[in-house]
């Protein structure tokens, strides 16, 4: 069954409305009067499925409630999940360093001319490394097709 965009914003949309409460199942008739149940069923499960939304079977009925996910996603900025969920990078010097002089080890130059420019990026520190960094970084954003390139291979091959 294809998912359904719409369908899934308005489930999260009604929800979002009797928050902090549960919605029990006699409202989402219309939803399912407009998408059919077996849809109905396959997006609410999606998104269950996404961590947006959970379910409540209690003796009185199904009660579905939006999770601060669920918030979050209907927000424009992402809500705190935006801010909570960021990942830094932290590369230290030593490892800057071994990653430049794995390529510089790597390059078709002469041996003489290798072991001159390792040496003097051993002699590099703190700010010194992270500019030339910044520079190595700006250098291989110029060439964006290759770059981008490289964006799409390791995607494909990460799943994303």
């Amino acid at each position: 069954m294809k998912m359904n965009r719409a369908l899934q914003r308005e489930i999260l949309e009604a929800l979002a409305e009797t928050f902090p409460k549960a919605m029990p199942s006699e409202p989402w008739k219309g939803l399912i009067e407009k998408y059919g149940d077996d849809a109905f069923r396959a997006n609410a499960l999606y998104l269950d499925g996404h961590g947006l939304l959970t379910w409540n079977v209690q003796s009185q009925g199904i009660y579905v409630r939006i999770t601060s996910r669920g918030l979050d996603f209907l927000e424009d900025d992402g809500g705190l999940s935006a801010m909570l969920d960021v990942v830094t990078v932290k590369l230290h010097e030593d490892t800057l360093k071994e990653l430049i002089g794995q390529r510089i080890e790597a390059a078709n130059l002469p041996e003489p001319e290798k072991h001159r420019l390792l040496d003097q990026l051993r002699s590099l520190r703190g700010e010194t490394i992270k500019h030339l960094t910044l520079k190595l970084v700006d250098a291989g954003l110029e060439n964006w097709p290759a770059a981008l390139q490289l964006i799409q291979t390791f995607a494909r091959s990460h799943g994303v």
